[in-house]
Order: structure tokens, then C-alpha cells, then sequence
């Protein structure tokens, strides 16, 4: 940060500054002594026409009591020409250290003019040199640099100049681990802000993909590494060419082998429990996890001596056996899982199913006797469609119009087979003049009733439906019947009669004239 006298400064500098340029610049520097610092081109990058400033390191000897800068470079007089004449240090800010902050009066392309030339390329080197007012000889110099990588662009760093950078690795857990369980590697890269990418190694393998570094580090979890020693590594490759590639030190690493995984066997026997003799017995063991690889043993135990009936290898966790030769008597069957890989996967038994094979009773010839029971059905119906409410009229509150009614009896008859049971629902849709006015149907509410049924029926009534207190036409509401809502419920074949008594809110804002809405009856 600035002092704060630098406005103050800046103005009585840049005015010596304009004096001196209306001399010329083409003077030469003073004598230049051992650099005692170094000093910053601001800003970082620019143009041949950008404004710039120079800040030291550090302030100049405490015997000097002026400033001169000067610039060398392609084009420009060997010896350096001034492109800041001899100026108080007292005119210029300083920085909280000390360093002078020198604004330039000219841009490279005014300099680049005067000197008489119109390339700019390369390096360009301004020296600001600490001295008396009256003696030429230099108490201090501070040097800074800009390189000009086209004829109108520069910037303050060397382009030739590669700056090294450093990868270490970190491994999360700790080893040794177990085959198969999550490593995180993590890549640390400097210096900060370095932009690229990490390449993981292996043994010197590459270890998936390539992982962009965000925020100075790149990570990659993995769980492929395989039992034994690991030489793990970090690689960094960076995006631009102003920094060196890094490799971190060596990472050794250990990784157990899983133990062996446990497994379970199941059998299931069919038909269960007993068979006749030279009848059909099918086996079926089905072995958890399934990925585990081997072969059952289906054996049978009768009065103490066990026998294998067959040997199947798995197939998706699944074995299968069938025989008609089994003897009559009691049996035990049992299934035992036999691991290929008995370092994979640990081998086990099902439990014992006790069976019984009865003596054969001969062979049977069949008839069938056929008869069809009609579906039936379910019809419902009304004699007559047509219900007309009295006008609405105030109600003692004074704002909403009321009438009431009862839809007219509905008829159900259910003779399907099988009773199933059935339920009747009402949906009503707005009221309409058939015109452009409307009456909500969410103000339409019942009551619903049985009126009589068949003795075999049971018939329940739905609940009762209240009105909504009059809403207005377009209210996306569902209150009342504008959604479908249990007229009755029954099961029993026959015949059954219902209806429901009606409540109709309406609006006072509501035109005058007949509305009319249709009430859909719904039997499922």
C-alpha cells in the first residue's frame, strides 16, 4: 500500500517529467553502480502504448537524494537511454517498505520514437539509479526487465525461463490395506497455482487417467490395487511451458490379500417332502455369493451312510439335479459348495432336508369332466339422468345462494363369478350456462344412501362430501365432488339401490341464469 502522500507526489513528479521530455531524452544515463535491489514493471503484461511504473525492492541509500532512469535494450544506445530525468526521490511514492514507486511519463512506443527506431523485440532492461542531485555518480541501482513478445506486447517475466515445480504424494490409508479397498493417492504440486496434470503411477504403470490439479493438489481413489509391494508415484506435466515437469519421491506401498470370502448353500427339493417311488425328484442348491466359482455335491443320507448323488458345477449361483431312482424309505438330502479357489471363497453345507420316497402304487388313466361357469357381470344404471335443484337462494349469512336436492335412486347388479366386489364413485365438472359464465363444481357436495339391496349383498354408503363455501369458477381446487369421491362400496352378487342427497353453494356474484353439470358415475 502507498503512502499517502504519493497523489501529491505524483503530480509534482509527472510535471518534472513533462519538463525533461520537452528537452529530450536522448542524454546519456549517469555512471551505473552495483544493482542494491531490483525492481517490478507494472503492470505484469501490456502493450507498446500501456502506461507503466517501476517499484523498487528497496529505497535508495540514505546520502541520495535523487533519481534517474534509464533503458537498454534492442534499439536503444548501448549506454542506456534516460527515460526519467534527474528528479527528486521526494516527488515519488513510496511503498510500507520503502521502495519507490516511479510512474513512467511515456510509453515504450514514445521511447522506441524518440531513440528512432519501430521494432520492439526481446529484452528490454530500465535501471533506476540512486544519486545526489549534482553528482553524476551512481549510489545504487535497481534494475527491472520487460520482454517485448511481439512488436506491441510485453510482459515482466523471461519467456525463455522455466520455472521447476514440485510434486509430493500422499497415500490415505496408511498400508498395508486388504485387496480391494479403496487408496486415495493425493499429489500436492508448487508453486501455488500451477495449472496441469498427474499422471499416477504404479510400479512405473500408469494408474488410470491423467488427474487435473485444482487448487494445487489432483487425487485419485482407487481399488484395483493387487496383493503385494507397490512403488506408487506422482508425475506432474504442466499446462503451460513456463514450468518444468515434477515427480515425487517414491511411495512404497503394501497390500494384503483378501481372505477368503464366506459362503452360504441352500437346497430347495421338489416336490417337498415325500415323492413315490420312480417319480421325478428334482435338486436345486443355490449358492451366495454368486460370483463364487466351484461345484455342489448332492448327497443323500439313508440310515446313517451317505452317498453322492451327483456332482454339478455353479452356474450364476445356481446348481441343479434331478433322478427317479431314489429307494423308498427316509431320507436326508443335503448340498455341499466345493470352491474352485479355496483362497477366494470358503466352502459350505445346507442344511439337512428330511424326505420320504413312498412305494410305488401303480400307474393311473384320467378323465376330465368339464362344465363353464359364465363370467357374468357388473351393470349399473340410473332411470332417469335428468335432476333439476331448485333456485339457490340466500342463506341467512347473506353471501352465498344455497339449494338442495338428491340425485335421482342408482341401480347396481353384480353377477360375476367369483364375487369380487365392487365400488360405485361421482365426479362432478363445472356448471356452465353454455355460454361463458360457470359455476364451480368444488361447491357441489352429497350425502350418499342405500336404499335397499339383495340379501346376499352387503352395501356400505361412502361418506359424506361437504360443499365448498363457493368458490369461483377457475379455482383449481378438488374440494367437494370436482374430484371423484366413494358413492358405495359393496361385494355379494344381486341387486342394490343407492342414492345421495345434494348441497349446492353458489356464488352471489354468480349471472343469472340455468347451469347445468354432468356427474359421472363410476362402477369398478
Amino acid at each position: 500500500m502507498l503512502k499517502n502522500r504519493i497523489s501529491r507526489a505524483l503530480v509534482g513528479g509527472l510535471a518534472g517529467l513533462v519538463g525533461v521530455t520537452a528537452v529530450g531524452l536522448l542524454v546519456a544515463p549517469s555512471a551505473q553502480a552495483a544493482a542494491i535491489g531490483t525492481a517490478v514493471v507494472t503492470p505484469a503484461t501490456g502493450t507498446d502504448t500501456s502506461s507503466m511504473s517501476l517499484t523498487t525492492s528497496d529505497p535508495c541509500p540514505a546520502n541520495a537524494t535523487n533519481v534517474i532512469v534509464s533503458v537498454t535494450g534492442s534499439g536503444f544506445p548501448a549506454a542506456g537511454q534516460n527515460v526519467v530525468g534527474n528528479s527528486p526521490i521526494s516527488t515519488y511514492g513510496q511503498t510500507d517498505t520503502g521502495g519507490l514507486v516511479i510512474p513512467l511519463s511515456s510509453t515504450m512506443r514514445d521511447y522506441a520514437n524518440t531513440a528512432g527506431f519501430t521494432t520492439l523485440t526481446g529484452q528490454y532492461t530500465f535501471t533506476v539509479t540512486c544519486r545526489t542531485a549534482f553528482n553524476a555518480t551512481s549510489l545504487g541501482d535497481f534494475p527491472a526487465s520487460v520482454w517485448f513478445t511481439s512488436n506491441t506486447a510485453y510482459q515482466n517475466t523471461d519467456p525463455s525461463k522455466k520455472t521447476d515445480t514440485t510434486t509430493t504424494l500422499a497415500v490415505s490409508p496408511a498400508g498395508p490395506v486388504t485387496a480391494g479397498s479403496p487408496v486415495t493417492l493425493t499429489a500436492t504440486v508448487g508453486p501455488a497455482g500451477t495449472a496441469g496434470q498427474v499422471q499416477f503411477k504404479d510400479n512405473g504403470v500408469a494408474l488410470g487417467n491423467p488427474v487435473a490439479v485444482s487448487n494445487d493438489t489432483a487425487a485419485l481413489t482407487t481399488s484395483n490395487l493387487t496383493a503385494g509391494s507397490h512403488t506408487l508415484t506422482a508425475e506432474f506435466a504442466p499446462a503451460g511451458t513456463q514450468f518444468n515437469t515434477s515427480v515425487s519421491s517414491a511411495v512404497a506401498y503394501t497390500v494384503n490379500p483378501a481372505p477368503a470370502t464366506p459362503t452360504t448353500t441352500a437346497l430347495a427339493v421338489s416336490p417337498a417332502g415325500t415323492a413315490a417311488q420312480f417319480s421325478p425328484v428334482q435338486f436345486t442348491a443355490t449358492v451366495a455369493p454368486s460370483a463364487a466359482a466351484g461345484s455342489v455335491k448332492f448327497q443323500d443320507t439313508v440310515a446313517g451312510t451317505t452317498t453322492t448323488l451327483a456332482t454339478v458345477p455353479v452356474s450364476a449361483g445356481t446348481a441343479t439335479y434331478a433322478t427317479s431312482s431314489l429307494g423308498t424309505g427316509a431320507h436326508a438330502f443335503s448340498a455341499t459348495f466345493v470352491p474352485a479357489n479355496p483362497a477366494a471363497y470358503l466352502g459350505s453345507d445346507s442344511a439337512a432336508i428330511p424326505y420320504t420316497v413312498g412305494a410305488f402304487a401303480g400307474v393311473t388313466a384320467s378323465e376330465d369332466i368339464t362344465t363353464t361357469v359364465d363370467a357374468g357381470a357388473l351393470v349399473i344404471s340410473v332411470d332417469n339422468p335428468h335432476v333439476t335443484l331448485p333456485s339457490p337462494v340466500l342463506n341467512a349469512d347473506g353471501d352465498l345462494l344455497t339449494t338442495a336436492g338428491a340425485i335421482n335412486p342408482v341401480t347396481l347388479t353384480d353377477t360375476r363369478a367369483g364375487n369380487p366386489g365392487w365400488s360405485v364413485s361421482g365426479q362432478v365438472s363445472d356448471f356452465s350456462d353454455g355460454g361463458t359464465h360457470a359455476i364451480n363444481g368444488q361447491n357441489l357436495g352429497w350425502t350418499p344412501n342405500v336404499v335397499d339391496k339383495s340379501v346376499a349383498q352387503t352395501v356400505t354408503a361412502g361418506s359424506p362430501v361437504a360443499a365448498a363455501a363457493g368458490v369461483a369458477p377457475g379455482d383449481p381446487g378438488t374440494a367437494g365432488l370436482k374430484s371423484s369421491r366413494s358413492l358405495a362400496t359393496g361385494s355379494g352378487l344381486g341387486t342394490a339401490h343407492f342414492g345421495a342427497g345434494l348441497a349446492l353453494n353458489v356464488p352471489t356474484s354468480t349471472v343469472a341464469g340455468t347451469y347445468t353439470a354432468t356427474l359421472t358415475l363410476t362402477a369398478i
